[in-house]
């Protein structure tokens, strides 16, 4: 996707409006494990790609971000669902760690068997992960230098691996002792990289085919293409909540997605789903709007993904967070899709 130009990227940030004479943004949807039993995600998959929907995203989560959740199943057992349920959309992770939970050896095994499964629709999304997800192992929390770090040589052992080539490393971070996959899909499967910050955007630009971001940031997309990322794909994740009134998605955004209000800061960081909620609730939920597209027509969201296209990305994910998904599919459907197609 070509560059734009820093002046015309500005202007449409501020103003919402999008180029018409560039390529149309692809929507897709992503499946929030942490919301969902296992079962509706495949059945979620399958309600997008019929709508229409040709891209998702599925969380990889150990633990739910708060209690109320209620959920966090097995990702790559529910991506073997999601294969034999669907035909034609893509699906990818959003994101596997690599810290502790996740080792280079069973992620390329996993994801070589996933691209089989999908027959070239899966995308491996990774990223550096969160507190949440590896204190149950009881192993020393890394800084965010040293998880970059990891990141890199795990991607690349990850390609290998993937590549069908027999790897015998032994690194600081990983070892694989004479290894050589052999399922493996005719091309080893796009590995894509989450970006919140220009240190990460850069890593993105250097190891990654594609950049996977939460915010409309121009500056992290210029840092992803000029570390390397050239013109190879942005896409990004949306939250929004739609609802039948203004008050009802606010409520529904603050009960399923409270953590919407916690500081980026501390996403890394908490341990627990209770020190999610217990943060959450120090705060309040007047803060949710800010965080969350709370709407009752598909005009705002329109709106906030214009923003994303004026930034640089090409694919936004639209999360629809609480139990309601049909009101974003039917909304995919009658009007966001026939908008942007």
């Amino acid at each position: 996707m070509p560059d734009r130009a820093p002046d015309r990227r500005t202007d449409a940030a501020e103003t919402g409006e999008v180029d018409r004479g560039r390529p149309r943004v692809r929507l897709g949807m992503w499946l929030s494990s942490e919301e969902h039993d296992p079962r509706v995600l495949v059945a979620l998959a399958a309600a997008a790609e019929s709508a229409g929907v040709t891209a998702a995203m599925i969380s990889d989560h150990l633990r739910p971000w708060v209690p109320s959740q209620g959920h966090s199943p097995h990702v790559w057992t529910v991506l073997g669902g999601i294969a034999q349920a669907t035909e034609r959309i893509e699906v990818g992770t959003g994101v596997t760690a690599l810290v502790h939970r996740n080792d280079p050896i069973e992620i390329a095994h996993a994801a070589a068997t996933a691209a089989v499964m999908f027959d070239g629709r899966f995308v491996l999304g990774v990223g550096t992960g969160e507190r949440l997800n590896e204190q149950p192992f009881g192993r020393r929390w890394p800084r965010g230098a040293e998880r970059r770090e990891r990141l890199r040589t795990a991607v690349d052992l990850i390609r290998r691996l993937c590549s069908g080539e027999r790897v015998n490393v032994r690194s600081e971070h990983w070892s694989v002792e004479r290894l050589e996959l052999s399922t493996l899909p005719p091309q080893p499967p796009p590995i894509f990289v989450a970006s919140s910050g220009r240190k990460s955007a850069r890593l993105a630009g250097e190891i990654g085919d594609g950049l996977i971001g939460v915010s409309p940031d121009a500056s992290i997309v210029d840092t992803f293409r000029g570390a390397g990322g050239g013109d190879r794909r942005c896409v990004a994740q949306l939250r929004v909540s739609l609802a039948a009134t203004d008050d009802e998605a606010a409520e529904q955004a603050w009960r399923w997605w409270p953590v919407g209000v916690v500081p980026p800061a501390l996403l890394g960081e908490l341990a627990t789903p209770g020190e999610f909620a217990s943060v959450a609730d120090a705060i309040g939920p007047d803060g949710i709007r800010d965080t969350l597209v709370c709407c009752t027509d598909a005009a705002p969201i329109v709106t906030a993904v214009d923003r994303f296209v004026a930034a640089g990305f090409d694919t936004v994910h639209l999360h629809q967070v609480g139990p309601d998904q049909q009101r974003l599919v039917d909304a995919l459907r009658s009007d966001l899709l026939p908008h942007y197609g």
